[in-house]
């Protein structure tokens, strides 16, 4: 249960840290750019230590799913991004495939 919790905090520091990265604006804006860097350093301290407990391609699935579908709620309602119809199939396409590893796989540990 400790490395799922290592890998739920991984990917909330890698949204913070990306939401962040919006806000860098080509590195002209040190506030946000050193959020980016403080926020990627502790996702992946999070996630190497997730690595002891799960299988890399379950937790990379896993971070990646879950990141999309965040970051895009975010892009969605923070920075008034649009999503067409194919993005959000996609987007549910990626949960229900973090959804059939998380149910059904063998290799989730």
């Amino acid at each position: 249960m400790t490395g799922w919790l290592y890998l739920l905090g991984a990917i909330v520091a890698e949204v913070i840290a990306t939401s962040a990265l919006k806000q860098v604006e080509g590195l002209s804006r040190p506030l946000p750019l050193v959020a980016t860097v403080i926020g990627y350093v502790i996702a992946f301290s999070l996630m190497s230590m997730s690595l002891r407990t799960i299988p890399i391609g379950v937790a990379y699935a896993v971070w990646s799913g879950v990141g999309i579908v965040a970051i895009s709620i975010i892009g969605l309602f923070a920075f008034g991004q649009k999503l067409d119809l194919p993005a959000l199939l996609g987007i549910a396409l990626i949960v229900a495939g973090v959804g059939v590893i998380q149910l059904f796989s063998k290799s989730n540990a």
